[in-house]
C-alpha cells in the first residue's frame, strides 16, 4: 500500500489515471498526445504506476496498451474505508468510484499467481482445474479457430462464433464468450429480463497474457468488445475479480475459495 500511496501522491500521475479512466488501453503515443508531458516524463510516471498496480498492460500486436487496474484502490478500500462514518468517508469514496470505473468496452485485470506458466495454463484450459474454481468445463482441442463447448450448472452452450482466437501455449488465450441461451440462465438464475438484455449484446471476448516473473506468473485478463451500459459487462466486471482470486488460491494451496 506503500507504493499505492507514493504514486497517488504526484498530481501528474494522477492526471495519467484520470486520462485511463477516461479511455482506457492507450498507447504511449496516444498518452503523451492527449498530456503536457515529455515522453520520457510520462514512461517514468507509467513505471511507478505499473509497479504499485494501478496500471497494467497488455500487447495488440507491436503495441503496448496501458489499463487502469482498480485492485489496489479497492485493498485500501477494504482495509480503512469500514472503519468511518459515511460523511467522514465520502472524499475517499469518490476516489474509488473514480478509480473503478472502467470505459464501455473494456475490463482490465491484472494478479501475481505463485506457479509456473505450464501449470497456470493448465488450470486456465483443463476441466479437472476450471470446474474447481469456476464451475465450467471447456470442450475444445485449444487450437485457433476451434469451437468451444462451455459445460455450466449442467448446461451446455455451443455457437459457430464461440470459438478459440488466440492460443500461444503458456504465454496468450483468447476467445469469444459464451452464448446467453434460455438453457444456461436456468441454470444459473438468470430472469428472463436480464437473459433478453444480455442476448441483446454482441459477443465480447476475453483474453489472458501469462508472463512469468521470477517464481511467479503474471497473470492479465483483459475482457473487452462490450456494447454502452453493457449488462455482460456489469456481471462479468464483479464476477472476474472472485473467479481470478479463486484460480490464484487454488494454484497457491491446492484448493479454491469456498
Amino acid at each position: 500500500m506503500d507504493e499505492v500511496f507514493k504514486a497517488l501522491a504526484d498530481p501528474s500521475r494522477r492526471q495519467l489515471l484520470d486520462v485511463l479512466n477516461e479511455r482506457n488501453g492507450q498507447t504511449l503515443r496516444e498518452l503523451c498526445g492527449g498530456l503536457d508531458m515529455a515522453r520520457q516524463s510520462v514512461s517514468k510516471h507509467l513505471a511507478v504506476l505499473e509497479a504499485a498496480g494501478l496500471v497494467t498492460t497488455t500487447w495488440r500486436g507491436r503495441e503496448k496498451l496501458h489499463h487502469l487496474d482498480a485492485a489496489p484502490i479497492n485493498a485500501i478500500a477494504e482495509r480503512w474505508m469500514t472503519r468511518y462514518d459515511r460523511r467522514r468517508a465520502g472524499a475517499l469514496a469518490d476516489l474509488k468510484r473514480a478509480l473503478e470505473s472502467e470505459p464501455v468496452n473494456e475490463f482490465a485485470y491484472t494478479t501475481y499467481i505463485s506457479t509456473t506458466p505450464e501449470k497456470l495454463w493448465q488450470a486456465l484450459t483443463e476441466p479437472a482445474f476450471t470446474r474447481q474454481y469456476w464451475g465450467v468445463a471447456f470442450e475444445t482441442d485449444w487450437t485457433k479457430g476451434s469451437p468451444m463447448t462451455w459445460s455450466e450448472s449442467g448446461a451446455k452452450t455451443s455457437h459457430p462464433d464461440q470459438v478459440v482466437l488466440e492460443s500461444d501455449p503458456y504465454r496468450r488465450l483468447s476467445y469469444t464468450w459464451h452464448t446467453f441461451t434460455q438453457e444456461w440462465a436456468n441454470g444459473n438464475g438468470i430472469d428472463a429480463e436480464t437473459l433478453a438484455k444480455l442476448q441483446a449484446e454482441g459477443r465480447s471476448k476475453v483474453t489472458f497474457t501469462l508472463e512469468p516473473q521470477g517464481e511467479t506468473v503474471k497473470l492479465t485478463v483483459l475482457h473487452d468488445g462490450f456494447e454502452p451500459d453493457s449488462t455482460v459487462k456489469a456481471m462479468c466486471s464483479q464476477g472476474w475479480p472472485a473467479l481470478l482470486s479463486s484460480l490464484k488460491t487454488l494454484l497457491e494451496t491446492g484448493s479454491p475459495l469456498p
